[in-house]
């Protein structure tokens, strides 16, 4: 048996292309194929893993003359020290590419070595945080009227923030507090934010028409331009729009270790917290079933504080 699964193998490899592509070319005729590009948050970010993986390796080489090693050691470079979820996404990624060159090219490519298993992702029940440390968050002075709008844009719609930071201008609906969004799976749907996300909207647009609702502080250098997609550059600042590891710094930054997923938990389990039923919670985050929402749904500390002090004597309560 083994035999023959080698020799299936070797015949296999014998199909292939060996003169095949530069790293650079593989993985832009990747990105161009339409399951990637016909969306815009997934070209975005296979994109941004894959050119940070073919600087690593090259990308001038030859696809075929990257050893299976090599692809586990620019993993370990760029995302080693990364948390296990990270870990997972990115090599994930990079080894959808790999497969997709070697079964539908039929190019020579390297495989996913063995030593980059992917990691196991504990249960982390501390996700969702308080209300109360959201507004205070929000509230700082210090806090740049970008962080602060979108913050509250992805607490107040329970939404990912990929799908925030791809929002243009011309997707916002102000008037109704509504825009409409790609969802991870390609998907259209609406998403809702409140009072405090509708206040901040006009300042942050500050009059413009189009483009990115999100841009980054300073405008792209040249190399940057050329190669960025036009849907991502204002038209009317030159500025790029904000980016995913941008984004998820700065909320490091300012709110002590605070991560970007853990405003869309929160928002999830709040609802959940005030007895929202879970339809409406689905339809709000955008999960697909019922049973992926009750990830987000249990009860929060708050809620287990207070059905704590149901078990205290009556004359000690409160």
């Amino acid at each position: 048996m083994a035999a023959t699964v080698t020799k299936l193998k070797t015949a296999r490899r014998g199909t292939r292309n060996t003169s095949g592509p530069t790293v650079r070319a593989a993985i832009d005729a990747f990105l161009d194929t339409p399951k990637i590009k016909g969306n815009p948050n997934t070209l975005r970010a296979y994109a941004n893993v894959l050119d940070r993986t073919a600087d690593q390796l090259d990308a001038e080489r030859a696809l075929a003359d990257i050893a299976d090693a090599e692809i586990g050691d620019a993993l370990t470079e760029l995302w080693g020290d990364a948390k296990p979820a990270t870990w997972n996404r990115n090599r994930a990624a990079v080894g959808s590419w790999l497969a997709w060159c070697a079964d539908k090219q039929h190019w020579t490519a390297p495989a996913l070595p063995g030593s980059a298993e992917r990691q196991r992702e504990n249960n982390d029940d501390t996700k969702a945080v308080s209300r109360s440390r959201i507004d205070r968050l929000c509230r700082r002075r210090d806090l740049p009227l970008r962080e602060k709008t979108l913050w509250r844009m992805l607490y107040e719609s329970a939404s990912r923030a990929s799908a925030v930071l791809a929002l243009n201008v011309e997707d916002l609906d102000l008037p109704s507090k509504q825009a409409k969004i790609t969802t991870k799976g390609g998907d259209t749907m609406w998403i809702t934010w409140g009072t405090d996300t509708a206040h901040l909207l006009p300042r942050l647009i500050a009059g413009r028409e189009r483009g990115p609702l999100f841009l980054s502080e300073r405008r792209p250098g040249p190399h940057r331009k050329a190669t960025a997609d036009p849907r991502d550059i204002c038209s009317e600042t030159g500025r790029a729009r904000l980016g995913y590891d941008r984004a998820r710094v700065l909320l490091a930054h300012y709110g002590n270790g605070l991560r970007l997923h853990q405003l869309r938990h929160s928002s999830a389990t709040h609802l959940g917290d005030a007895n929202v039923s879970a339809n409406v919670i689905m339809a709000k985050t955008g999960h697909k079933s019922l049973r992926s929402v009750q990830r987000y749904v249990k009860p929060g500390l708050a809620a287990v504080h207070e059905a704590t002090e149901t078990l205290s004597s009556p004359r000690r309560r409160g």
